[in-house]
């Protein structure tokens, strides 16, 4: 979950406070891009590592002492980000940023739900530009994955009027379809494939391409369209009545209330003592479990194999791992993992885990759609970020207004999916003319997205002859 206000991004200085998983993941993205790094963490260790791996500069202290802001000459930086593990050093080095660096954007992590009861003051008093808590985003995700059938991601744009989920293709009519043929099979016009996903590799697809047994096919479409895309894949909507949750923080927590108030049977397994008496007194009809999810006696007792779906969302990703892949063996339905460290995405994969979800990728995701240039309102990664999508506002003077989409040159690796004009959403075609105060939605493989912002942020543009796919 993210809270934004209006602001210009930025391509200047960016000074980046904590060196942590999603310190280190935000400046690989940015080093990737060729942005001007400095890093701030008091661990010498965690900077060795981004030093090792990326060409950045680093500094050694505390991202809440104003001097340690002084040698990194915050004075010049543009746009400030403090994501470490600790939401006060966060909120005060955004404090101390006000005061050196005026001008800069400030963005801060901070998960506590304690700072968010009261909305916009930490933004209004302390000019905090981004507040971002990525923990209730990765609950909502869950709970679609597990009522979604065959969905391996799931992300909504422009107020929810277009969605994009990813679904696994292993039987049904698209099975061998070259996609030019697509619209034949499909017989629904408010539909179309934006990204195919296939050996760890990300397709942005053309006509000519085919749908394979196992690719990941990312659907663009409206919700009355999801039906005509079920009986594609020959999935049913299954009903989720009964749902067992492993870890009990905030993300777990979290999950169980959302459930409780669906009104499905929930049961929690915590590692302690301490956790089962701080959850009993917090949701009202979980049954709490006092245990190891990784023990096959606890989940045999407490016939966890007939539960519908097991979520393990606890700190430990090998124990996330772990306890689906037994639960799996049980006989639970459908199995979702949190899982952050990228060598431990693809293991999951091919372990039988059916979801994954990574709140590192969610907090960067916010990080960068914030920063993105070209007035992106939204930026999520796809694939295990091996590509974006952004809903990008079109304003009077954009290069893209009043222009058809087949005369406007995309980098190669970049396709428009969607556009929303006042109350029209549609996809769009070659003929299609982009209007002053539309959203569009635009794909973009990795490596492609400098130049879709050099793009994007031009008032104007050179005309060329095709849509680059």
């Amino acid at each position: 979950m993210f809270f934004k206000e209006k602001s210009t991004p930025s391509a200047g200085r960016i000074v980046i406070i904590g060196a942590g998983e999603v310190g280190f993941h935000t400046t690989r993205r940015l080093a990737e891009e060729h942005r001007q790094v400095i890093v701030i963490d008091p661990d010498e260790e965690q900077l060795r590592r981004i030093q090792e791996a990326f060409d950045v500069q680093t500094l050694t202290g505390s991202g809440a002492s104003p001097q340690v802001l002084r040698d990194a000459e915050i004075d010049k930086a543009e746009l400030v980000l403090a994501v470490t593990n600790s939401d006060e050093v966060n909120i005060m080095a955004c404090m101390f940023a006000r005061e050196l660096a005026p001008h800069a954007t400030r963005v801060a992590r901070v998960r506590n739900p304690d700072y968010h009861l009261l909305p916009g003051f930490l933004e209004k008093t302390l000019g905090i530009s981004l507040l971002v808590n990525p923990e209730e985003e990765i609950v909502q995700a869950i709970s679609r994955l597990i009522t979604m059938p065959g969905a391996v991601e799931y992300h909504e744009f422009a107020n929810r009027r277009i969605r994009m989920t990813g679904m696994k293709v292993d039987r049904g009519p698209l099975m061998d379809l070259p996609l030019f043929r697509f619209r034949e099979v499909m017989r629904e016009e408010r539909v179309m494939i934006g990204a195919i996903y296939r050996e760890n590799r990300l397709i942005v697809p053309s006509g000519s391409d085919i749908i394979r047994h196992g690719d990941v096919v990312h659907f663009i479409y409206e919700p009355a369209a999801l039906p005509a895309i079920l009986r594609a894949l020959e999935q049913k909507r299954r009903p989720v009545r009964s749902v067992c949750v492993y870890g009990a923080g905030r993300i777990g927590t979290a999950l169980a209330r959302l459930l409780e108030a669906m009104n499905v049977r929930v049961c929690m397994i915590a590692g302690s003592a301490e956790e089962c008496e701080r959850l009993s007194g917090s949701l009202r009809s979980t049954l709490i479990l006092h245990g190891d999810a990784r023990e096959r006696s606890l989940l045999e007792e407490e016939k966890i194999g007939e539960m519908d779906a097991f979520a393990a969302v606890s700190d430990n990703e090998e124990s996330n791992i772990l306890s689906c892949m037994l639960a799996k063996k049980l006989g639970t339905g459908l199995a979702v993992a949190s899982i952050n460290k990228p060598e431990y995405l693809s293991l999951a994969e091919t372990v039988g885990i059916d979801h994954i979800v990574s709140p590192r990728i969610a907090t960067v995701s916010s990080i960068l759609h914030y920063i993105r240039h070209g007035n992106v309102l939204a930026s999520v990664a796809v694939s295990n970020e091996a590509a974006e999508t952004m809903e990008v506002f079109v304003e009077q003077n954009s290069a893209l207004c009043g222009r058809r989409l087949r005369d406007i040159c995309l980098p190669r690796g970049v396709l428009f999916l969607a556009i929303v004009q006042g109350d029209n959403v549609f996809i769009p075609k070659g003929d299609t003319v982009i209007e002053a105060d539309a959203r569009v939605l635009i794909l973009a493989k990795k490596d492609r997205i400098a130049e879709l912002e050099r793009v994007l942020g031009e008032a104007e543009a050179s005309e060329c002859g095709g849509v680059a796919r």
